[in-house]
């Protein structure tokens, strides 16, 4: 997935490590991504009882997950890799399923929000457990990252209790 090839004369990380380590988190980047766009896609069809909650909470997710997305971007670009969010990576290598077309109720919405930011924390907790040898700075960002992600998690789900 990424290219070891970097542009800078002193690096952080070289060979195996660095491949493997840019591999991992250009995987959580495409997730993280997808993942800002399927919130915005639920956050604008959202219908129901609820709804306003339920919206607004979808924005303060895409916040977290924004910044994440940009933390792990910047990491990959600090081991001197080139991060790749673009619209046909994330397409093309997401682990989350595709959101439906058109309006969602409530149930539906938290529902397949909820799904996707399982998936989402798997793969950064896949992620964790295999970076740690390569990198413990990736992996204490990982970790970092879950954990607010794990609580949204939290928040959707008590909803649908």
């Amino acid at each position: 997935m990424s290219t070891t090839t970097t542009p800078f004369k002193r690096t952080i990380l070289e060979g195996e490590r660095l491949e493997a380590t840019t591999n991992l988190l250009q995987q959580n980047l495409v997730d993280l991504v997808d993942l800002a766009l399927l919130l915005k896609q639920a956050h604008w069809n959202v219908i129901g009882k609820n709804f306003r909650s339920v919206h607004l909470q979808l924005d303060e997710i895409i916040v977290t997950v924004r910044a994440a997305s940009d933390e792990v971007a910047e990491r990959i670009a600090a081991l001197g890799v080139t991060a790749d969010g673009r619209a046909s990576t994330v397409a093309k290598n997401t682990d989350l399923k595709e959101y439906p077309s058109g309006f969602q109720n409530v149930d539906a919405t938290l529902a397949h929000v909820g799904d996707a930011l399982k998936t989402t924390i798997d793969g950064l907790r896949k992620a964790i457990d295999q970076v740690g040898d390569l990198d413990p700075i990736s992996e204490d960002m990982l970790i970092a990252i879950s954990g607010p992600l794990e609580k949204h998690l939290w928040m959707v789900q008590a909803q649908e209790a």
